[in-house]
């Protein structure tokens, strides 16, 4: 998935989840951010941001915040991509553990959840659960970065997705390179560890892939470890 145009910036703060305050061409300006999540790792005064120009001349804000420099690392922090990352993967037959698919749709509800991707190939009928990952600890990915019950449902509703017969896929998208290994992130959240480990029990397909991350661009990158 490619970005229009894009800028660099210096973040200097956060004032709410949707709104953060950069330095463009030494002029601060106020820009959306695309990630309602904490953040707090990535967003810290200081670091070099990469804001998405709008297309839309009637918006409040001239930029949306995309993506943020940890170190050397590009981190995509774009919460809206996620999904589109990995419906352009399948369609490429780039998710080696799905394969070719012959019609996909996205956002499709199924019992009282909405899931991001549904397939069929073959005669087989499937879903992906999309969870983009941003977080990062000593070359480790985890989610979530905050409580999600709202991630925990999706999770029990998938085990039954599977156990009424579809293909049942989670697949967490790391929005960055150089990880070692993802794991769900049991000290911010008991409850979905809990469920990615009956999900993992009841032969829901977890996956974890990395993401080639440019400021203008991201696209599926590698599988990676997932150690519960």
């Amino acid at each position: 998935m490619e970005y229009k145009i894009t800028k660099q910036a210096i973040f200097l703060k956060r004032t709410n989840r949707f709104i953060a305050i950069v330095i463009i061409d030494g002029v601060e300006e106020i820009v959306h951010v695309k990630n309602t999540g904490r953040c707090k790792e990535l967003l810290i005064e200081g670091a070099s941001v990469i804001l998405e120009k709008s297309d839309n001349p009637n918006r409040k804000t001239k930029y949306s915040l995309i993506a943020v420099y940890k170190g050397d690392v590009l981190i995509n922090m774009d919460s809206q991509v996620p999904n589109g990352v990995v419906a352009e993967a399948l369609r490429e037959g780039k998710i080696l553990e799905i394969g070719e698919v012959s019609f996909i749709r996205r956002e499709v509800t199924y019992s009282n959840s909405r899931f991001d991707i549904y397939y069929e190939k073959n005669g087989k009928k499937g879903f992906i659960e999309v969870k983009g990952v941003t977080l990062e600890r000593d070359e480790v990915a985890l989610f979530p970065d905050a409580p999600t019950l709202r991630g925990s449902r999706h999770v029990y509703e998938m085990i039954k997705a599977k156990e009424d017969g579809y293909e049942a896929n989670l697949l967490f998208l790391i929005q960055m390179v150089g990880v070692k290994y993802f794991t769900p992130n049991s000290e911010m959240d008991k409850e979905f560890a809990k469920a990615l480990r009956l999900a993992k029990e009841k032969d829901v397909n977890i996956m974890a892939y990395d993401s080639v991350v440019r400021e203008n661009s991201i696209y599926i990158g590698k599988r990676i470890e997932i150690q519960f």
